[in-house]
């Protein structure tokens, strides 16, 4: 853990920079980013602004694109870089700084739904070897009789129709999957599976666990979030950078016992940190409400933490706080914390922590969206106990007794506000906040400027030279 929070630098020095595989070939910008589709998104839309979001490995070549993009249509483009946040998430927050009308999102993408602006995804036209990938299936599936969903990254979903060409007439069970950009009005039909931008339809009368799964695609967080959300069925995958077909080997139970575990952890929290990571996702306010009224009824505080990309570095700041939960994309909600200094969970295991209401049933959640009033996961919370009838329980990893019960909510007649207070006779105001109070007890607290209270004296000149031998040292004799 300690290498997480400090190194001396020299794993950076000795880095080797390499291109970016995932860059476009430089003579087929067109093809590779779709210009004539995207200057008609454009010119159809009649907006007058538009972003243009790259991930790092693309930003090569945005400043050609932007340029080929304003010939096409005359409109003025702003390129998206350093995004807030996950850059498979469209970074909303960006493009109305600027005052964009509709974004452009290029690269790898989660198809989150977004709030507020128009969106068209360009993934970005990577190469796949289907006659590889073909043979690579039948090496996996023999029996051709096999029910197998076909599932790819979006980077290679172009050449989905073709390997359907190739495989549909060998194998009459077989399921491709196709991507959805937005919502789906209406519910979804008996049998529809509608997850992570993909929509399918199983047949079979047993459900989608008669089904396995094939991946096209590099390992990734993607794969991991379809292995711990479909953990009934077995997956194999075909990587197009090595041309080599897999069967699968995480050990789904021992990744779901991982996430059961950071279950535990946040039911003996106390004090509970809410990461916002993402400002796009359709949703995402509400969530967090829900959140917060969970937790208050669970008898557990909360902080809201806006922090960007989290990593060890910045949470350690809050020693506080005993667990954190991550509210972001599908894809991003499954952080590995273990080199955290505290555990960091998803919406949906703190509602398996804290909803009595909430079971576990094997189904695993990674969408929050899910978990919000008319999804298909939604649960309400049930009503209060008093705390003389509730069951008692027993934590699993302290072996302490704690409350799992959910107390009554806040009535929504609240006392006069105090956080503003009357500092002096001057009638000059004061906020005060609990949490700055809390902070006001630590022992250290940061840099203290002390205004008016440090005597101002001449800068003279300082130490000189390196840590280890700073010029006005002796040097010691052996």
């Amino acid at each position: 853990m300690a290498a997480a929070f400090s190194s001396d630098g020299e794993a950076a020095l000795r880095r080797e920079l390499r291109a970016a595989a995932a860059a476009a070939p430089r003579g087929d910008l067109d093809g590779f980013y779709e210009m004539g589709r995207a200057a008609a998104f454009v010119r159809d839309g009649g907006f007058r602004k538009v972003a243009l979001q790259f991930p790092d490995e693309l930003l090569a070549d945005a400043v050609e694109v932007a340029a080929q993009m304003e010939a096409a249509t005359g409109v003025e483009m702003y390129v998206l870089g350093d995004t807030t946040y996950g850059s498979c998430c469209v970074d909303e927050v960006a493009a109305e700084h600027v005052g964009a009308e509709a974004v452009l999102h290029y690269g790898p993408a989660c198809l989150s739904p977004c709030r507020k602006l128009p969106v068209l995804h360009i993934f970005g036209q990577q190469p796949l070897d289907v006659g590889r990938c073909t043979e690579a299936f039948r090496e996996l599936y023999p029996e051709r009789q096999s029910r197998v969903v076909v599932l790819s990254d979006v980077v290679y979903a172009h050449a989905m129709g073709e390997l359907e060409q190739q495989l549909r007439p060998e194998y009459p069970n077989i399921i491709f999957s196709r991507l959805v950009c937005g919502d789906l009005p209406g519910p979804a039909a008996p049998g529809e599976e509608r997850k992570f931008g993909r929509q399918f339809l199983v047949e079979a009368a047993g459900g989608l666990q008669d089904y396995a799964m094939f991946y096209v695609g590099a390992e990734g967080l993607a794969l991991t979030s379809f292995m711990l959300t479909w953990n009934r069925c077995s997956f194999s995958s075909f990587s197009p950078i090595t041309g080599c077909g897999r069967r699968e080997t995480l050990n789904v139970n021992r990744a779901l016992m991982r996430r059961l575990y950071l279950v535990e952890r946040a039911r003996d929290a106390s004090v509970v940190g809410i990461l916002v990571g993402t400002l796009g996702v359709a949703g995402y306010l509400t969530v967090l409400q829900h959140l917060r009224e969970l937790l208050c009824r669970a008898g557990k505080r909360s902080y809201t933490l806006a922090v960007g990309k989290p990593n060890p570095a910045k949470l350690a700041n809050f020693l506080e706080v005993d667990v954190f939960v991550l509210v972001a994309c599908a894809q991003n909600s499954l952080l590995d914390s273990s080199d955290f200094y505290r555990p960091v969970v998803t919406p949906y295991e703190l509602e398996l922590a804290c909803s009595p209401a909430r079971e576990w049933t094997g189904n695993y959640l990674t969408d929050f969206r899910d978990l919000l009033p008319g999804a298909c996961a939604h649960v309400e919370l049930p009503p209060a106990v008093p705390a003389a009838e509730a069951v008692p329980d027993v934590s699993l990893i302290t072996g302490k007794m704690r409350a799992t019960h959910l107390c009554d909510p806040p009535t929504s007649q609240l006392p006069p506000s105090t956080t503003l207070a009357c500092r002096d006779q001057t009638r000059a105001l004061a906020e005060i906040s609990p949490a700055a109070s809390f902070l006001e007890s630590r022992s250290w607290r940061g840099l203290e400027q002390q205004l008016g209270q440090t005597p101002v004296s001449k800068a003279v000149q300082g130490r000189r030279g390196i840590a280890i031998a700073y010029e006005d040292e002796g040097c010691e004799q052996p």
